[in-house]
């Protein structure tokens, strides 16, 4: 039987599970898994400037295509616990990570020695397995079963602590037999999707709700043969954006209290029977649950038993991984419309179209300062259809929800439940990883730009090229607008004059500086007439330098998007102008009648 390190076991095992990348910092306490790494060869490392840059580089490595799952690595201590964030990202947006972090000798545990601590306890709330591996020959099995847990059911982040002394000691191992074990994900039944059927043929205005479950289960061409033999038009949750193209004619445009549409919500109000697939009724969709369910039958699938009844009771309930699901959907919704046993839609469908067509929010303004609305009027002129935009939280998130287009799955990558400042650089960096030839941008308010601005020089270092579009307004954007409620703005405004960049006036971080200094490009745009040819610029830039590319737009410093203060999907607050021509929404994928 072969022998080697424990260290060189886990290694082999990873590429023996498809890793190919992985993202991480070295420490003395996880150096003999790094001298594995180096020595069997295979997996690409990117050397992130913070551990918890390492995490949210996973994330967006695994977000970016099916079947991916992106590996984090750091020391003991502080490298875990810095990792914390991004596994609770990924636990809730049920996406599969794996940390793996160093640990103390074993007989050193439990004795406050440099940089111990139980890092398994304090993972294990956000974690499907968080195990610290105590014997060497545990080793294979453990990381055997890391990959098991985050394939089955409702995908989900792992971590394993290794201990240095386990990671040094040899066992018996043979990579050429390994073999993953079978993946678990339950199924419906043929009957539950025939009651299900029904339960829709008995409305008059059904919908789909489409979440990420779909894109988790790589099956969206099942969902749109779906929605096309049915004609029921669908909303995507901001985390299923993209499963069925936003030019669609069945695409109704997302609902909820921020990142939604003003024609999606009313087509949701107008609905009366709801089917969600995949979902998990996120209270920024749903937002207060007697006006969101009021009238209306909801049928639930997902793939995890505790998520149906867990925010509110459906009429029924199926537990089922949405591709297994969706193939049921499609065949027995094609031999029902075969046998002339499906309602038509044609009216219902037309419905959704028109409030399409007739309530959009306005995007073309002139203002100096830039109004947000024009950047993504800009934005879509400028990235088309195969564009994969990422981002986190804020205003700016929101905003680009409500204003950008997105056509295909994958292709909106957002940091859903958690929603940490900061994680859209490194996110980005793992998407472009992930597909190096990919048309990736980011979007960010300035506040997440800053948060972990340090890692563009991971970009810089390893040839990652892609566009960050950063909206600044100095400001705290969401906060300050929820603080409205207390009637205060308090503590949330980033303003300063820059003693080194006076001609910023009073917007302080000089951005482009900064980014340049990490071996970036950065553009600075201040009239609305110059964002598309920055846009353009920073394309080429990106492709002839491989590097991130920075395109600052200087914002006006309050812009208040439009959001439901009270939490009622009936009545969310406009703030702006709305459209009322053509010319006021130029960029709308169905033009203003």
């Amino acid at each position: 039987m072969p022998r080697m390190t424990a260290a060189r076991a886990a290694v082999e095992i990873l590429k023996r599970e498809g890793v190919d990348t992985a993202f991480g910092v070295p420490g003395a306490a996880i150096n003999p898994f790094y001298a594995a790494l180096r020595a069997s060869g295979g997996i690409e490392h990117k050397l992130a400037r913070h551990v918890e840059g390492a995490s949210h580089m996973a994330e967006g490595y695994t977000r970016a295509r099916a079947g991916n799952i992106g590996v984090c690595i750091g020391t003991s201590g502080p490298a875990g616990t810095d990792m914390i964030t991004g596994l609770y990202s990924a636990s809730g947006d049920s996406i599969p990570i794996l940390c793996v972090t160093g640990q103390a000798p074993t007989a050193r545990l439990h004795k406050e020695d440099f940089q111990a601590v139980d890092i398994a306890a304090i993972a294990g709330p956000v974690t499907k397995m968080a195990m610290t591996v105590l014997e060497p020959a545990q080793v294979p099995g453990a990381f055997q079963q890391a990959f098991h847990l985050m394939r089955s059911g409702r995908p989900g982040p792992v971590l394993i602590d290794l201990p240095l002394d386990v990671q040094l000691t040899e066992i018996e191992f043979d990579p050429e037999t390994y073999e993953p074990l079978p993946v678990h994900r339950p199924a419906a039944t043929r009957r539950q999707i025939e009651k299900a059927l029904a339960l829709l043929a008995e409305s008059d205005r059904p919908l789909i709700v489409a979440g990420g479950g779909i894109i988790n289960a790589d099956a969206c061409e099942l969902l749109v043969e779906f929605v096309e033999i049915t004609g029921i038009p669908l909303v995507p949750t901001l985390m299923g954006w993209g499963v069925l193209p936003d030019d669609h004619d069945l695409n109704a445009g997302m609902v909820g209290l921020q990142t939604s549409h003003r024609y999606g919500n009313a087509t949701m109000l107008a609905s009366d029977a709801v089917l969600g697939i995949g979902n998990r009724w996120a209270n920024r969709h749903t937002g207060n649950l007697g006006v969101y369910t009021e009238g209306r039958t909801f049928i639930h699938v997902d793939i995890e038993p505790t998520q149906i009844g867990r925010v509110f009771a459906p009429d029924y309930g199926i537990v089922s991984d949405a591709g297994a699901a969706l193939r049921l959907f499609v065949e027995v919704a094609r031999e029902w419309k075969d046998a002339g046993r499906l309602p038509d839609r044609t009216a219902w469908a037309a419905t959704a179209r028109e409030h399409r067509a007739t309530l959009q929010r306005r995007t073309h303004f002139d203002d100096v300062p830039l109004k947000p609305q024009r950047v993504y009027e800009e934005m879509n002129r400028a990235f088309g259809p195969e564009t994969v935009y990422v981002s986190t939280i804020g205003l700016s998130q929101i905003a680009g929800a409500q204003f950008l287009h997105v056509y295909r799955p994958r292709h909106w990558i957002n940091c859903g439940q958690a929603g940490p400042l900061g994680w859209t650089v490194p996110a980005a960096l793992g998407v472009a990883t992930a597909d190096p030839e990919a048309s990736v941008v980011a979007l960010s308010g300035d506040y997440d730009f800053q948060f972990m601005i340090e890692e563009l020089a991971v970009g810089a270092q390893f040839n990652i090229p892609y566009v960050h579009v950063l909206v600044n307004n100095s400001y705290l954007g969401l906060i300050r607008q929820a603080q409205q409620a207390f009637d205060m703005d308090y503590q949330v405004s980033l303003s300063f004059e820059n003693i080194n960049t006076p001609e910023l006036g009073v917007y302080g971080v000089d951005h482009v500086k900064v980014a340049e200094g990490l071996g970036c490009k950065a553009l600075r745009v201040t009239e609305p007439g110059d964002l598309l040819p920055a846009f353009e610029e920073a394309k080429k830039l990106a492709a002839e330098h491989r590097v991130p590319v920075v395109v600052e737009a200087i914002l006006e410093r309050v812009t208040n998007i439009a959001m439901s203060p009270g939490g009622d999907l009936d009545k969310v607050v406009e703030f702006e102008e709305l459209a009322t021509e053509p010319g006021h929404a130029p960029t709308a994928i169905v033009p203003l009648r």
